[in-house]
């Protein structure tokens, strides 16, 4: 779809409390990529009553053709909770889905199981069409376990499966597998080339100098067997750590913007951008503002139309 798009929809969820892991939209100021504002006053555009009823990490992707958006969120509530082990071990297989035609009226969310039984979690999923399958391929992390019980060590792999309809899935199969923890994937194209960012989510020490950041690879199909790796460390001067990486273009120039989630600071997300996604390099942005406590979410280019739907609707 040839569309001209005149803005940008943040979609993401707040700190851990009553009301900040839900659904919260902040629209960009006209065209600027940099300068968002909440929506619904900073209150949720959303509510998860089903599983945990909190909902974390979401992500946006709109149909082929253009005639719909889907919404997919991590399904766990950890305000009031400290056992991040117990959320890893014995957490929800499923995802959280809404899907839309216009932004604004999402009717009723549902929650889908999508990993399999071995996982002991389902942590920010994200879905991207792939051509060649012909079909959305939904990817998330997942500690898997090798006993019903999910006793014993693991670690974070990204899991995959594909779906056409966001209501059947496939069979999950592992998409990262690097012996150690990864998390937090996001993937972007441009000119035949997919780039996917992820979390190592590793302590830093001498065998992952690069631990609690963010690193990039690349290659030609979503499926292939290797990827070639581009850029470790992202970021790291600026911020001190960093995860929950989201990627878009602009919609005006050929550049692209990388937030990541300074996850341990009180700014939490930090843009930086770059002119040339082949080099692997990001500058941090000097001119910015984004709305109060920025979670990790994601950036969706949006049409006047459906701007203007966004502010009548949540102002």
């Amino acid at each position: 779809m040839n569309h001209s798009y005149a803005g940008y929809l943040y979609a993401h969820f707040k700190r851990e409390s009553v009301d900040g892991e839900q659904i919260h939209f902040a629209l960009s100021e006209g065209g600027d990529p940099l300068r968002f504002d909440d929506l619904n006053g900073g209150k949720p555009v959303l509510h998860s009553t089903l599983g945990e009823r909190g909902v974390r990490d979401p992500h946006l992707v709109r149909s082929p053709d253009g005639d719909r958006v889907y919404l997919v969120a991590t399904d766990l509530r950890v305000h009031g909770r400290t056992d991040w082990d117990e959320m890893q071990r014995r957490g929800s297989r499923s995802i959280m889905v809404w899907e839309s035609r216009d932004l604004v009226d999402w009717g009723e969310g549902r929650l889908v199981e999508i990993a399999p039984p071995e996982a002991g979690n389902t942590w920010a999923p994200e879905a991207v069409w792939d051509p060649e399958q012909e079909a959305y391929l939904v990817h998330w992390s997942s500690k898997l376990y090798a006993d019903a019980a999910h006793e014993g060590e693991s670690y974070n792999r990204i899991m995959y499966a594909t779906t056409r309809d966001f209501r059947e899935f496939s069979e999950p199969r592992v998409w990262v597998d690097r012996g150690w923890n990864t998390i937090d994937a996001t993937v972007i194209g441009h000119e035949g080339v997919h780039y996917r960012f992820l979390k190592d989510e590793r302590g830093r020490d001498g065998e992952a100098p690069h631990g609690k950041s963010v690193f990039s690879e690349t290659a030609a199909s979503l499926t292939a067997a290797d990827w070639k790796p581009l850029a470790e460390g992202i970021g790291l001067g600026t911020i001190a750590q960093g995860e929950g990486p989201l990627v878009y273009k602009s919609n005006t120039e050929e550049k692209w913007y990388l937030w990541i989630d300074e996850f341990t600071s009180g700014r939490r997300y930090v843009p930086f951008e770059t002119t040339d996604l082949a080099s692997g390099q990001w500058m941090p942005c000097r001119d910015h503002r984004l709305p109060k406590d920025p979670c990790h979410g994601v950036v969706l280019p949006v049409t006047a139309e459906e701007v203007e739907r966004l502010r009548a609707v949540w102002g």
